[in-house]
């Protein structure tokens, strides 16, 4: 008897654990906001033959890869609840979760690359290795960091708004904020706008309220019975 009432408690504990740990990872990928200003020297013409401190972009980095982390977690600790509704696309989200964070891995590894060369002194015959290293971060930034949330969300919408585990309008927004971030990587893509344009970040305005929300939802009221 004992043990069948530990059981069942166990079973209910288990579903309010998980929201709260999916929320606070959720809200944890929100850490790299700080990179706009940290990453700034190094994205300077002059940067490898500068005093900058390097230290502002190694912070940076360590914040990006917490975030690449953070999404994989997520996915995984979601995946027990999700798979019941559909394995494969519960499957896919953590696939599409691991290669965001591999392209937010090798595009920290292009920004320490430039910051080695600087703090190796490297002279004036570098500046041009120094700029294509910044040059590749930026562009897999783009896909790393714009095309593939929008697949994640695409992926979760639709999982939780079958799932009823959250409210439907905000499984809602997750699905349709999805294209106007597609819509905004294929811009900068085919150079209609620029990383730097304010479309840019308008286009990933409801991916990040979606996911936003999503954190402090699971965290503050956990999952809904399916």
């Amino acid at each position: 008897m004992y043990s069948s009432n530990l059981n069942k408690k166990v079973q209910l504990n288990l579903p309010h654990k998980t929201a709260f740990w999916a929320g606070f990872f959720y809200i944890l990928t929100f850490v790299s906001i700080p990179t706009l200003f940290l990453y700034q020297p190094i994205h300077e013409p002059n940067y490898l033959l500068s005093n900058a401190n390097d230290n502002n972009v190694v912070i940076g980095g360590i914040l990006e890869i917490i975030v690449a982390l953070s999404g994989i977690i997520t996915s995984i600790i979601l995946f027990s609840v999700l798979k019941k509704q559909n394995e494969t696309l519960a499957i896919g989200l953590i696939a599409a979760r691991t290669l965001e964070a591999c392209t937010i891995f090798v595009g920290v590894a292009f920004l320490l690359g430039a910051v080695t060369l600087h703090q190796q002194g490297a002279g004036e015959s570098s500046i041009a290795i120094s700029r294509t290293l910044v040059a590749l971060y930026d562009r897999i930034f783009v896909l790393g960091q714009s095309f593939m949330p929008a697949i994640d969300d695409l992926l979760l919408g639709i999982l939780l708004y079958k799932s009823r585990l959250v409210p439907r309008w905000l499984s809602v927004i997750g699905i349709i904020g999805a294209f106007p971030l597609f819509a905004g990587y294929f811009a900068l893509l085919f150079g209609v706008i620029e990383r730097s344009s304010p479309l840019t970040g308008v286009a990933a305005i409801m991916v990040a309220f979606f996911e936003f929300t999503l954190g402090i939802y699971l965290l503050v009221k956990g999952i809904r019975k399916s």
